[in-house]
């Protein structure tokens, strides 16, 4: 199974321009995707939760600055601006839309990895309050997406990092199954109780010491779960 890794949306309606920017963070290690006009970007960063939004301003449907703003809405993913638009009206423009950083075209590859990833640390700073979590024997290393049980490194499935990232962010709270289920799947997928209950399963494999028995991710009954601050021996995560 695919670890985790940042998933990188790229906006953009030059061909040639996405093409190059897959090489240089596919050699990065990220993953990517890519949209060509705004529209579609604003229903992708919705479906596909992107951990980091690379956007160009002239796009052939609508002006960038207003997909910043479309975006803003409903969430916080960071949103790079790259753009041949080196005008201080414009940079100030989408700053003040909600951009988190602004790079002017042409760029240094370097230079824009280093602002990524820089960006992708102050994203899960701001939202989990630190760059990694700990519960028990259980950490996350949000930066580079890395889960470990003690001292030992733990292989999951993207939407099970997503599922064990939401419980441990919301530790010894009861979470309803709708909540979780949009929380980490979207609202499109708020009934779907059963779905939840497979990935909770898988999880709890990989965590657990008795996955029968379990003792971290604690289920309430006709509600949802909760996940506990319990220590985990490190046997179990081989």
């Amino acid at each position: 199974m695919n670890e985790k890794k940042n998933k990188i949306l790229i906006v953009d309606d030059e061909p040639q321009i996405r093409k190059m920017l897959n090489i240089f963070l596919e050699g990065e290690d990220f993953r990517t995707e890519e949209s060509d006009n705004g529209k579609q970007a604003v229903r992708m960063i919705n479906s596909t939760k992107p951990d980091l939004v690379l956007l160009d301003l002239g796009l052939p449907d609508m002006d960038g600055k207003d997909v910043i703003t479309a975006v803003r809405e409903w969430t916080q993913v960071p949103i790079v601006i790259l753009s041949v638009r080196a005008l201080d009206d414009e940079i100030v423009q989408a700053l003040d839309r909600g951009a988190d950083d602004y790079i002017v075209k042409p760029f240094n590859a370097d230079v824009l990895i280093a602002r990524i990833r820089a960006n992708l640390r102050k994203s899960v700073v701001r939202e989990a309050g630190l760059p990694e979590l700990a519960v028990g024997n259980v950490r996350i290393d949000l930066v580079r997406h890395e889960v470990f049980v003690g001292d030992n490194k733990v292989s999951l499935t993207p939407k099970e990092y997503e599922l064990l990232r939401y419980f441990m962010i919301n530790q010894g709270c009861m979470l309803t199954h709708r909540q979780i289920l949009e929380a980490v799947w979207g609202p499109a997928h708020h009934e779907d109780v059963q779905y939840l209950r497979v990935y909770v399963g898988q999880v709890r494999n990989k965590i657990e010491k008795r996955p029968d028995m379990p003792q971290l991710i604690v289920t309430e009954p006709g509600v949802g779960y909760r996940f506990e601050n319990r220590p985990v021996e490190t046997e179990k995560a081989a």
